[in-house]
This record gives C-alpha cells, structure tokens and sequence, in this order.
C-alpha cells in the first residue's frame, strides 16, 4: 500500500508540506524531529524525535532507514540539508529520488525546475520509495483537519563525522524559510558588519528575515544559512526587498515565488529590473536609510 512521511526538520515544515500531501493524495504520517509539529494538519500519526540539534547526514539518515522503511513516499521541505540526507536515504534504501518538486501530475510524476528556473521538467519515478524534496510554495496549505495521534520513537544515531562548529546570526528573527518579509543583500555590502547594520537593520524594522546572495556568501560577508537561491534557500514571502543584488538566473530561482518584488540597485540596467514588481534606481547606502527613516515615522 502506497503512504507518504512527511519529514519536518523544524517543526512548521509540517505544515508547510501538508498542501504537497493534499495533492499526492496518499494517507500520511509526519515525522518530527523536533517535536514542535502540528497535530491538525490531517496526518494519521505523527512520530516525534526529540533531538537537541540536528546530526551530520550520514548519521541520521542511517537512524531514519528503518523508521522510512514502511512507507512508498518519503518528502521534506527543499533545502541544503534535507537534500543531503534525503539523498543519502535514497542510496540506503535501493529508492529514487527527486529535488526541488513544485508540482504533480500522479504518486510518479513530478515537476522540477531545471537550468536556474528557465525550464520545468516533468520527472517520471521509475522505482519505490521515491524520496522528495519539495519547495512547498506551490503547493496551497489545505484547511486544518483534525487532531493526529502522536509517539514517540528515538534514533540509534551512528556517524563517521562530527560537526566541529555551527554558527548563526539569526537571532529572534523569522525563519527565513516561512518569513512574511525577507530583505536581502548582495556583495556590495562590503563586509559582515556592514551587511548587518544596513540589510539586517531594516529587516529588524520591518520584522522579516535577512537573507544574501551566493556572492555575499562566498565572499564571507554572509553566513551560509541565509543564502537564498537555487542553491540555497527557496523563499516565497509576501515582500522581498533585494538591495545590491543583480539578479543572476540562480538567485532568481529562490525567490520567483515571492508576492512582491523590490528592487533597490543603482545600475539602471540590472537584470533584476527585469523581475521586480517595484523598482528603484538608486545608492542602497542611500535608500535604505531614508526608508528606514520613513518607516521611523
């Protein structure tokens, strides 16, 4: 019998998944691994793992194998790390596996962005279980329905690496991945502490997240976990402010689902302006201020 799991990393990702599972129509049960799921969300049971902090990928999708072994479908929210361990799933469990999902014709036909977003390819899975990473923009969250059953289950985590470190700037802001409103920032931000006080700033003003471009990131004037891109994080907020950036067919890939677009660039040819809904052809070093200076009153 075919059955979806849902994996929620961070527990709104449930609820963020749930339209994808509406659409696929298969009866399901969420697996979270921080015990912050939400019950009504139409899920058969939903499986709490009680884990402090996320482990290395080899670790946890070897803990996961037998607890997804049950089940035809396995999703979870597309990002860096779920791509990471959902893949590793695939290998372990002789299964396929399909990126960045952001439609379905049927439980083996699925729709992908290829080439930066310019093309949609519709994948057909040849083999199950097929794993799923899903931008859940795509996909309309459903009515809330009724209470889940819930357990409690614990991994046997095993892993040949170890995180030396991890860092986060985010502070008290929104999660990048479910903001209302992000603003982002580009390279020519200079350095991290002036990326913070003019990107971050008004991302505070406005209570949003902070998000950066691959450039901003590689030239360490952002922290990894705020890349948003193809090759970072998909977001999709009713506002995204995008102060210095160009619009390079990678970054545009992560936000093309955004409401309202805001273009702040003092190159008036700049491919971005080509997306905004809003555009402003100006210094950011100067604009910003003044916004937030408006916004102040």
């Amino acid at each position: 019998m075919s059955r979806l799991l849902l994996i929620a990393f961070q527990g709104h990702e449930a609820e963020q998944l749930s339209g994808f599972a509406q659409k696929l129509g298969l009866p399901y049960d969420v697996l979270s691994l921080d015990s912050k799921a939400a019950l009504d969300l139409g899920a058969d049971l939903v499986i709490q793992v009680a884990l402090s902090d996320i482990p290395p990928a080899d670790g946890l999708a070897k803990g996961l194998q037998p607890i997804v072994a049950p089940y035809s479908h396995i999703a979870a929210v597309s990002n860096m790390a779920t791509k990471d361990v959902l893949a590793r799933l695939a290998g372990l469990c002789d299964g396929s596996m399909v990126t960045d999902a952001v439609d379905l014709d049927s439980p083996t036909l699925f729709k992908r962005p290829m080439v930066a977003g310019s093309v949609i390819a519709t994948v057909k899975v040849l083999a199950l279980p097929v794993f799923l990473t899903v931008r859940p923009a795509g996909f309309p969250k459903p009515a809330k329905q009724g209470t889940s059953q819930t357990s409690q289950v614990s991994l046997v985590l095993k892993s040949k690496a170890s995180r030396i470190d991890s860092t986060s700037r985010g502070g008290a802001r929104p999660d990048l991945s479910q903001a209302k409103v992000v603003v982002s920032g580009g390279r020519p931000l200079k350095d991290a502490a002036t990326f913070e006080q003019v990107i971050g700033g008004l991302a505070d003003q406005l209570g949003g997240a902070v998000g950066a471009t691959r450039a901003a990131v590689d030239s360490g004037i952002a922290p990894n976990e705020l890349q948003v891109g193809q090759t970072g994080k998909i977001v999709a907020p009713d506002l995204y402010i995008a102060a210095g950036i160009s619009g390079s067919t990678q970054h545009m890939a992560g936000i093309k689902d955004s409401k309202t677009i805001v273009a702040i660039n003092k190159d008036p040819d700049a491919p971005i302006f080509e997306f905004a809904d809003l555009g402003l052809v100006a210094d950011l070093y100067q604009a910003i201020p003044e916004l937030r200076e408006k916004l102040g009153k």
